[in-house]
């Protein structure tokens, strides 16, 4: 049976909380990225930290279903949430488009198809584990 969905201002602390620890762990691998680095180095590491993302989302939503709310809000909308980033990926994608169109068309398509991928394999994971645990 699931859980209970907790009460609006518990679910809000929940997903803050997982938020600000998920740019927190974003932060962490691009920080660092010396200011000199190769124009595609920041978006590289935006578009491994989307599609690790991706695939963590699918893979917590296969694994709880409708099960866990908490801790769906909390990895799920705010660590994942905050760690994956569409905005960053937006705007580098048309920076690298701007300066080299075929590689901003290829980051973008990348990116999305790699995304998209990986959250259907997490998800595909995720739900074998839950049936294996049943």
């Amino acid at each position: 049976m699931a859980s209970a969905r907790p009460v609006w201002w518990v679910a809000l602390l929940i997903v803050v909380i997982g938020g600000a620890a998920g740019v927190a762990a974003r932060a962490v691998l691009v920080l660092p990225l010396p200011a000199d680095a190769h124009p595609l180095a920041v978006p590289g590491v935006t578009l491994g930290i989307n599609v690790v993302g991706s695939f963590a989302l699918g893979l917590l939503s296969g694994a709880l279903g409708e099960h866990r709310p908490g801790l769906r809000l909390l990895v799920g909308t705010g660590f994942l949430g905050g760690f994956t980033t569409y905005s960053a990926f937006a705007v580098h994608a048309l920076q690298v488009f701007t300066d080299a169109p075929i590689v901003g068309l290829a980051l973008i398509v990348v990116t999305l198809f790699a995304g998209v991928v990986a959250a259907g394999v997490g998800l595909a994971l995720g739900q074998r584990r839950a049936r294996d645990a049943a």
